[in-house]
């Protein structure tokens, strides 16, 4: 009886230590943000894709967080958000208090570009991201462009963001993979200054430009034919785009369509957030959780559709997967890859 008393004991004990160190160690975390500003900074100026879609998701994503914190939303535009994606990896505090998003295509970065890169893509904490993307190629009404046959005959002007931005990416890769006899006019600080740019006849086209940020931001040039969209820079077609073809119809190697999955992959992860790396495993894994939880926010989801964006999540955890998977590519696509879209 004694035996068994004391092994009763002991299991009781063993339970109410378990309860209690359960909400223990959540608890620091709650602690941690209550009474707190979390800033989450876009990497390019406002009024663009990438600074719309975060402000609908700061509206909703401190309920999702333990202790609530306000969040800040700040821009920090600069080389295609490069400048961004540095300062976070190397300078914002590792503490949970700085996130952020930058170009889609930046995590590639250090693979198959590397100007100025200062940062592991592989070592972010990565969040996730709202959705997937497919992006078109935009030339305005009045330029030389129409279709595929003039981007790879006809010399034109392309508005680019700056080194590992998506414009100039696809840019240099039509150019150097494809023969587009192209001209990039780079350093736009964001979407917005390219759309006035081609207004003002400053430049002639954007190689890469989100499909749901183009119907969003500028409808009125769909709806009046201010722009031809001559083929989408995506693997697989839009949903609504089914009349446009994908580049990778005219990739007329295996080597060439290698280096469209290398670049065009990043479309899987097209509004990607981040943390720095080395967070405390507790608040990465709650602020990762909070992400997911967001993207399920039957009021965020209704608050994205009523302004025309998609949510389509993706997982902290799958983009880690994508990128593992890239970042394994052959070293001949990768240096191929490289030299096609380093310029000039």
């Amino acid at each position: 009886m004694r035996g068994a008393t004391q092994r009763w004991c002991a299991f009781a004990v063993c339970a109410l230590l378990s309860a209690l160190l359960q909400p223990a160690q959540a608890q620091p975390v709650a602690d941690f943000y209550r009474g707190k500003n979390l800033n989450l900074i876009v990497g390019y100026s406002s009024g663009g894709g990438y600074d719309t879609y975060t402000r609908i998701l700061a509206r909703h994503l401190s309920k999702h967080i333990p202790g609530n914190p306000a969040i800040v939303v700040q821009n920090m535009p600069g080389a295609g958000s490069l400048k961004f994606a540095n300062y976070l990896y190397a300078v914002a505090p590792k503490d949970g208090l700085t996130i952020g998003t930058f170009s889609r295509g930046m995590a590639m970065e250090p693979l198959i570009g590397g100007t100025n890169v200062q940062f592991d893509a592989t070592k972010f904490t990565w969040l996730g991201s709202g959705t997937n993307e497919t992006s078109v190629f935009v030339a305005w009404h009045t330029s030389p462009v129409k279709t595929w046959d003039d981007i790879v005959t006809k010399p034109f002007t392309v508005g680019g963001e700056g080194s590992g931005s998506d414009p100039d990416i696809y840019a240099l890769l039509l150019k150097n993979a494809f023969g587009a006899k192209l001209r990039l006019i780079s350093g736009y600080p964001g979407t917005a200054e390219i759309a006035i740019a081609l207004e003002r006849g400053e430049v002639d086209t954007r190689a890469s430009w989100s499909w749901t940020s183009l119907k969003t931001l500028r409808p009125q040039w769909l709806a009046e034919k201010k722009v031809n969209l001559p083929v989408q820079l995506s693997l697989v077609k839009g949903a609504d785009l089914q009349h446009i073809p994908l580049i990778t119809e005219f990739a007329d190697t295996e080597k060439k369509k290698q280096m469209l999955r290398l670049v065009l992959s990043r479309q899987e992860m097209a509004r990607p957030y981040a943390a720095p790396p080395g967070l405390p495993g507790e608040r990465a894994a709650a602020l990762r959780k909070a992400f997911d939880d967001a993207w399920a926010d039957p009021e965020l989801i209704a608050e994205m559709k009523a302004r025309g964006q998609e949510v389509n999540p993706v997982s902290g955890a799958e983009i880690d997967r994508l990128l593992a998977e890239l970042y394994a590519t052959p070293k001949d696509v990768v240096e191929d890859t490289r030299r096609a879209i380093g310029g000039p």
